[in-house]
């Protein structure tokens, strides 16, 4: 006999812990982020923009939830697990640094920041909702390994790497809790009196980092008061004058966010549907652009996503109760004010581990789903990835030396690297990788015009900008759009798509 749906599963707890995590680490950013860049104040910030976020998450999670409930009847299946779902880490960056921050400079008015930070969430999440609608078609002519090996990139650089430094800066607290994950996940050997073992990490990481002083008793006092914050609708704020004035100008940061959120999504559901969980394209993308739109309604100017991760929660044993948890918990920190305190109780240390750990899962994702000989493609599908990430930590180097990268000059890292290539193949990393590795997909089964096509797709992607284009504004490196910037990429992958259509014809 089947075993029936249960809406809390023994894996839940596990799936809870690391996913609540990576979401505490995005408000923690917004906090940190709000303040120190843009001057917000506190009631701005605790009082708008978290409750925004909690009904953004709240609605998300439910409905993933559901989703799988639904999955499970319809399937006969009990061990469905939903898809995950939080606030976008790259567009936290994109809409502070590139939207708000510059009308902020411009006009001196937080207000007005936030305001356009409305608008801008807004129309993501209408991009997304519109892209719901073509998402299928992209997924059926794109081979698994392209969508695959992007995921596989990001949770190697953005995710395994991030954390397992985290752990190996500080081995007195990250090391026990690492050991307690890979027995359970790596090793299938069960905890006695079955704890999870990512509630045990969690509690372990947090009682050393204390019993060593790593936490701060007096930041863990002053962050204890309770504050309830209401959610409320600002409409008004959202759809007045801002919209139109300003939506025109920074639509370049808006339109390449939406559809890097909308592809990133679409990768996502592949990878759930690797694992086993089949969801339909449509309405999990037409949720997630809702779910921003939501987000914009009540304050928030962050737009949501369908997280990276689903087969490592799923092969933790996590159902739909994990996101419901998550949901509940991250509402109840933002509506009682109660982020600041959770951080300073529980050091992100606590849970690298299992954030590792799923962002090993999902990279070997990408080899045991795909064909054997589809290897390379996963492999080409990395590079763009390692190039955003090695970007990263440059820039964050360089910033921590009081300096940037137009200071230093492009000429003069170059003595040291290829860093104009290194920069090129960052700017639009989602595309340039799906669409590397699709090409490779095509040649390996020697469909050479398919890989013509795909090279011909990246010719005209590259003459937009969303693919490789880019300059130097103010210090820092952002996307430069036309043709006219990019001209060089649009020759050399015409010449690709020319010479593999000969290949073609000759067959």
């Amino acid at each position: 006999m089947a075993e029936q749906f249960r809406w809390w599963r023994k894996g839940d707890m596990d799936g809870f812990f690391g996913l609540f995590v990576d979401n505490l680490i995005q408000l923690i950013l917004i906090v940190v982020l709000c303040g120190a860049i843009l001057h917000m104040p506190a009631e701005m910030v605790f009082g708008r923009i978290l409750p925004g976020v909690a009904v953004s998450l709240l609605v998300g999670n439910l409905f993933y939830a559901y989703q799988a409930r639904t999955l499970a009847h319809s399937t006969g299946r009990a061990d469905v697990t939903a898809l995950p779902y939080g606030v976008n880490t790259v567009s936290l960056f994109a809409y502070i640094l590139f939207v708000m921050k510059p009308v902020l400079d411009q006009t001196h008015n937080v207000e007005l920041a936030w305001q356009v930070g409305l608008a801008a969430c807004f129309s993501s999440g209408l991009i997304e909702l519109g892209g719901a609608f073509v998402a299928g078609w992209v997924k059926r002519i794109t081979p698994r390994a392209a969508l695959l090996a992007t995921l596989a990139g990001i949770a190697i650089t953005f995710i395994s790497m991030d954390f397992c430094f985290r752990i190996f800066a500080d081995p007195l607290v990250g090391f026990m809790p690492l050991a307690f994950i890979l027995i359970q996940y790596i090793g299938r050997i069960y905890l006695p009196a079955g704890i999870p073992a990512g509630l045990l990490a969690v509690v372990t990481g947090t009682v050393l980092a204390w019993l060593m002083g790593r936490m701060d008793s007096d930041a863990l006092v002053h962050a204890m008061q309770i504050q309830l914050q209401i959610p409320h609708l600002y409409i008004t704020e959202l759809m007045g004058s801002t919209f139109s004035a300003y939506m025109l100008t920074f639509l370049p940061v808006i339109v390449p966010m939406g559809l890097f959120n909308l592809l990133g999504s679409l990768q996502n559901l592949e990878s759930a549907e690797a694992a086993g969980d089949v969801y339909p394209v449509k309405s999990s993308l037409a949720v997630n652009g809702v779910g921003t739109m939501i987000a914009a309604c009540f304050g928030s100017v962050f737009p949501t996503t369908i997280y990276i991760g689903h087969p490592g929660w799923k092969r933790m044993g996590a159902g739909a109760g994990y996101s419901i948890a998550n949901g509940i918990a991250i509402t109840l920190l933002c509506l009682l004010g109660l982020v600041g305190f959770v951080s300073a109780l529980i050091p992100v240390e606590a849970g690298a581990a299992i954030l590792l750990w799923i962002g090993i899962t999902i990279a070997a994702q990408a080899f045991q789903a795909t064909p054997r000989s589809h290897a390379p493609a996963v492999v080409i599908g990395f590079f763009p990835a390692l190039a955003a990430w090695g970007l990263m930590l440059i820039e964050a180097a360089l910033r921590a030396a009081g300096t940037n990268v137009e200071a230093v000059s492009l000429k003069a890292l170059s003595m040291q690297l290829p860093i104009a290539g290194l920069i090129s193949l960052e700017r639009g990393f989602i595309f340039t990788s799906m669409i590397l590795a699709a090409m490779t997909v095509c040649l390996i089964e020697q469909k050479y015009r398919a890989a013509a096509a795909w090279a011909a797709v990246a010719a005209v992607v590259s003459a937009t900008g969303l693919m490789h284009g880019y300059t130097l504004v103010n210090g820092a490196i952002v996307n430069a759009y036309g043709p006219a910037h990019t001209w060089p990429f649009v020759l050399g992958y015409s010449g690709i798509s020319m010479i593999f259509f000969g290949l073609g014809t000759r067959k």
